[in-house]
């Protein structure tokens, strides 16, 4: 069956010279096309608008366009004249997905015959013998005139190509032109293999109260084909679509000179962001590309050491909550101001920082959703090493069935060798009070309480509250 297969995988291959069973068709490849333009959002979806010279007679006709995408949404494609003086309707259009293989080649001629090319005899010379397949499911039956059988002795040759079998992706349209001649076409539709997110670098400085930012733009073309020098936009945002996607009206790619911008232009589209890459760039197919969206350098940035508790531990007796609890460390930036203020795409930032000696090293990162301009950016770097927290339950009493009262003491240790400021975040659900506490604290929220402790070098900080809380 292995032999089988690679004699079928050199014949199929010669065979795309071969012409299709309908020899008016007109074929239009990429050599036809004048311009693409591709819109990528970012759950798997693409808009793209293709740009090809074609020449089609008066009346009706048959027009392949070969290499649109293996994933295009064929009830969204619309294919228009740009020709305001020689335009044309399209009758009717089917995508031939199925692409040619030998196997299924061998599908396509069952019922069908075939000519089978023996191997040469001691006289050089290739017996030939015509036989009708009858199966292709897991190998295959010849009928030959005197005999049935089931392997093939020998290669097995073709008269043509079924006609919608394609070695490419092919979108095949009847087209009815009021006026014979050459004019350009632009074919639309949203189709499935192509996606993007943003990745971001950061360079945190010695002292960690500042910040250098890059962002870069990581395009997957999964699609099947190949967009050569192409105008490329993003869409940010949650786009909504329908199962059943209406046709594209007809939009022209982006007018755009290499030299207009140095980073992707931003702007408001309805209730989502668009940038516009600031050059045309080839994405081919099976291809991961990144492209720079945006850079910041120096703008503040806070760091904080965060012991995080839980609220379900104020209706239960519980008593010791943990050992070297780990506190965590978070950054914190406003993106306003300066080279940052623009909006931020949905993506994973990777956090550095230089050693002694002046090599960058790997310190943490965290995904972040879309950030408006002016909006906060929370990062979760990881926990810290040299600060660890002891927490206890020192007492629990229930009021009434729905009022509890809990006391509890943590102690935070700090094995650094200069002082740490720690925040003890807990959160409280219900209708809560601090009646008694050792330290202020702060209601950040309505069901949070947060309390600053300054933490010794080498040393330790203590801190114990009560709770009274009503559910």
């Amino acid at each position: 069956m292995r032999r089988f297969l690679t004699l079928f995988a050199a014949l199929a291959a010669a065979l795309v010279g071969v012409s299709s069973a309908d020899p008016g068709e007109r074929v239009s490849t990429l050599a036809d096309q004048r311009a693409v333009g591709v819109t990528i959002y970012n759950d798997d979806l693409a808009v793209v608008r293709d740009r090809r010279r074609v020449s089609l007679p008066q009346g009706e006709s048959r027009l392949a366009l070969r290499d649109v995408s293996a994933r295009i949404q064929p009830e969204t494609a619309v294919l228009q004249s740009l020709d305001s003086a020689a335009p044309l309707e399209v009758a009717e259009q089917d995508f031939d997905y199925d692409l040619l293989t030998p196997q299924k080649l061998l599908e396509k001629y069952v019922g069908r015959d075939v000519v089978v090319l023996h191997p040469a005899g001691k006289n050089g010379h290739r017996a030939r013998e015509t036989a009708r397949v009858l199966a292709a499911n897991g190998g295959v039956v010849l009928r030959y005139a005197d005999r049935i059988e089931t392997t093939v002795n020998g290669d097995i040759a073709y008269p043509s190509l079924p006609p919608n079998l394609r070695d490419r992706p092919t979108l095949v349209t009847d087209v009815i032109a009021t006026r014979g001649g050459a004019r350009d076409v632009e074919l639309d539709y949203l189709t499935g293999g192509m996606s993007w997110h943003a990745d971001y670098t950061a360079m945190l400085n010695a002292s960690d109260d500042r910040m250098d930012l890059r962002g870069l733009v990581t395009l997957q073309n999964q699609s099947g084909t190949a967009y050569r020098n192409a105008s490329v936009q993003l869409v940010a945002g949650n786009v909504n679509v329908p199962l059943a996607s209406s046709p594209l009206g007809r939009a022209a790619p982006p007018a755009m000179t290499a030299d207009t911008y140095r980073l992707p232009r931003e702007e408001g589209l309805f209730e989502y962001h668009l940038y516009t890459l600031p050059r045309k760039t080839t994405i081919a197919d099976a291809q991961t590309k990144q492209v720079e969206l945006m850079r910041a350098g120096a703008f503040p940035v806070t760091k904080t050491l965060e012991l995080r508790g839980d609220g379900g531990y104020y209706r239960v007796a519980l008593g010791d909550l943990g050992r070297s609890v780990k506190v965590g460390t978070y950054l914190t930036f406003r993106n306003e101001g300066g080279e940052l203020g623009i909006p931020l795409p949905a993506g994973t930032v990777r956090v550095y920082k230089r050693d002694s000696s002046g090599t960058a090293q790997f310190v943490g990162g965290d995904s972040i959703d879309h950030t408006p301009a002016g909006a906060d950016v929370r990062l979760f770097i990881g926990n810290a090493f040299d600060v660890v927290a002891n927490r206890r339950q020192t007492s629990f009493r229930v009021v009434d069935r729905q009022t509890f009262e809990s006391s509890y003491r943590i102690e935070i240790h700090n094995a650094k060798p200069a002082a740490q400021t720690v925040l003890v975040v807990e959160p409280i659900v219900g209708d809560w009070k601090i009646t008694e506490t050792s330290a202020p604290f702060e209601k950040t929220s309505a069901t949070t309480a947060t309390w600053r402790l300054a933490v010794p070098a080498k040393g330790d900080a203590v801190l114990t509250y009560t709770a009274v809380v009503r559910f």
